[in-house]
C-alpha cells in the first residue's frame, strides 16, 4: 500500500497554476499512480490540507471539493483513513459546515458532546443540522 501526500492529489485533481516541464511530469506520475491498480491510502489530515489548498490556492468551490472526495471514496484501490468520519464530514460540509470543523466533529462521534467557542459558524450550524454529538459552547 502506498500512502499519498497532498501534493500528489493536488497534481492529479488540480494540475498546477504554471504547467512547466516538472509540473507536467508530476501530473503524469500522479495520473499513473491514481489510475493504476496499486493499493493506495489517504490520511484524513491529507484531506484537510487538500481542502485548504483547493479553497485557498485554487479558489475551488465546496462542490468541487465534494466531487474530489466522492471520486476518492468511490475508487476501489484507494482506502481513506476513518472513512466513516470522512463520509459524515462530507455530508455536513455539503450542508454548510466548514470541512475542517465537520471532520473534527465527525471524529468525535463516540463522545457525548463537543466543546467549541465557534458559536455562530460552527456550534449553531451543527446543532441546527441535528448532528451528534451536540456542540456546546463552554461558559
Amino acid at each position: 500500500m502506498i500512502g499519498l501526500d497532498t501534493n500528489v492529489l493536488a497534481r492529479y485533481y488540480l494540475g498546477g497554476h504554471q504547467v512547466d516541464a516538472a509540473t507536467a511530469r508530476q501530473q503524469q506520475a500522479a495520473l499513473r499512480l491514481l489510475e493504476g491498480d496499486q493499493a493506495l491510502y489517504v490520511a484524513k489530515t491529507v484531506l484537510l490540507e487538500l481542502e485548504w489548498v483547493m479553497r485557498g490556492a485554487y479558489a475551488s468551490t465546496r462542490e468541487q471539493f465534494a466531487s474530489v472526495l466522492d471520486h476518492l471514496l468511490a475508487s476501489p484501490q484507494i482506502s481513506v483513513e476513518d472513512r466513516l468520519s470522512v463520509e459524515a464530514a462530507l455530508a455536513a460540509h455539503r450542508n454548510g459546515l466548514d470541512f475542517a470543523d465537520a471532520l473534527h466533529h465527525a471524529t468525535y462521534r463516540t463522545c457525548n458532546a463537543m466543546a467549541s467557542f465557534d458559536d455562530r459558524k460552527f456550534a449553531r450550524r451543527a446543532n441546527k443540522l441535528g448532528l451528534a454529538p451536540a456542540v456546546t459552547v463552554p461558559r
